[in-house]
């Protein structure tokens, strides 16, 4: 099992930048691949960013892309995301997320590039408290 705490969320006018971070803990940390979800109100959860173990394969939803960055301290067994030029449509319930079966690299290559957003939610074996993230 994995406990997943996210914190940084807030209130940022558009053009901004927020960080959002995501403590890990648990035996099976070492064995999931970490993630971050996001959940409009009236709308359905997405898949906004993930990084496999060790940090060096990292992937993110087309809305998302050369705007934010994920990227996880092995040491701390603590992944961030860094969300620059942020827009109202960001707006969202941010939630940090382990998926689980994350076998290889090339699975979650895969898996990300493939599966649909219920897809990707049903891989989680562990979500987050969430964080509020609001941008006017």
């Amino acid at each position: 099992d994995v406990q997943l705490v996210e914190s940084g969320g807030g209130s940022v006018q558009a053009g901004g930048s927020l960080t959002l971070t995501c403590s890990a803990s648990g035996k099976a940390v070492d064995n999931a691949c970490l993630a971050w979800f996001r959940q409009a109100p009236g709308s359905q959860r997405e898949g906004v960013a993930a990084v496999y173990r060790g940090g060096d394969s990292t992937f993110y939803a087309d809305s998302v892309k050369g705007r934010f960055t994920i990227s996880q301290d092995n040491n701390k067994n603590t992944v961030y995301l860094q969300m620059n030029s942020l827009k109202p449509e960001d707006t969202a319930m941010y939630y940090c997320a382990a998926l689980r079966d994350c076998y290889s690299r090339a699975w979650l290559t895969s898996f990300w590039k493939d599966a649909n957003e219920t897809t990707k939610t049903w891989f989680v074996a562990s979500w987050g408290q969430g964080t509020q993230v609001t941008v006017s």
